[in-house]
């Protein structure tokens, strides 16, 4: 039976982690800049916004107990009296936590976006300093899989291993935990999505300013999340990739 009390809390980190997600136009890796390979997307394509804060999750455990974490390192669990208080990362989401906290069969893991808050870089574009979340994703994970060794379960999630939920069952969740998902953009067709470079710059204009603001007049967005429903193909399109990219071709002329 699982027990946080005895489980190896580095595997724990490593199999609950969220992968990088690809950029929609590949990166060349020698200039960072975008070059004309984008994804293809057969079928239907949701944008959702790519809010501009740090990512943190929220790993719901078997035994009932709960993880609080950044993307790259765990900040508390549950009965913790001192905890990490990076980015306000735990004070944003331990209300969720315990709330979502109880017995289960698989380790649920809540990907959610926090942002607004006065200890991350943008924060003035989402208001006057106060922090908010958004659920963005989320995955459940046999707790077997804690049996691996940590090579394997680090070589599992980052060949895309992690079981991640579809759109219906991602809504159902944000229903019951009482957070709203990052905003629904648009809905399309794939072949609707340009494919070159500049023109998807200029479809991303339309979707510029941020719709999570908290007050005030809402600032710019980071960009845009592609996926398909099921989320078996995802991909991030953010306008400083873009932004650059353009730039450098318009000065190489």
């Amino acid at each position: 039976m699982f027990s946080l009390r005895t489980a190896d809390l580095r595997k724990l980190n490593s199999l609950t982690k969220y992968p990088s997600i690809p950029t929609h136009h590949r990166l060349d890796p020698k200039n960072g800049g975008l070059v004309e390979e984008p994804a293809v997307f057969t079928g239907t394509v949701l944008g959702t916004e790519k809010v501009d804060g740090t990512n943190g999750r929220v790993v719901l455990l078997p035994d009932g107990m709960w993880l609080i974490g950044s993307r790259e390192d765990l900040l508390t669990a549950s009965g913790d009296v001192i905890h990490n208080p990076a980015l306000g990362i735990v004070d944003a989401l331990r209300p969720v936590a315990e709330g979502a906290a109880g017995e289960r069969d698989a380790i649920t893991v809540l990907y959610l976006e926090v942002y607004g808050g006065k200890q991350l870089p943008a924060w003035r574009r989402y208001g006057s300093g106060e922090p908010a979340l958004r659920l963005f994703d989320m995955v459940t994970i046999g707790p077997d899989l804690l049996t691996w060794d940590l090579a394997k379960i680090s070589a599992w999630r980052q060949d895309g291993g992690q079981p991640f939920v579809g759109e219906p069952a991602l809504r159902e969740a944000a229903r019951a935990v009482g957070v709203e998902l990052t905003p629904r953009l648009f809905e399309i067709d794939g072949g609707g999505l340009p494919a070159d470079i500049a023109g998807m710059r200029a479809f991303m204009e339309s979707y510029r300013v941020t719709r999570v603001a908290t007050s005030g007049e809402p600032g710019a967005n980071e960009g845009i999340v592609l996926r398909t429903p099921d989320r078996a193909v995802i991909t991030k399109a953010r306008f400083q990739d873009y932004d650059r990219t353009l730039k450098r071709r318009a000065a190489g002329k």
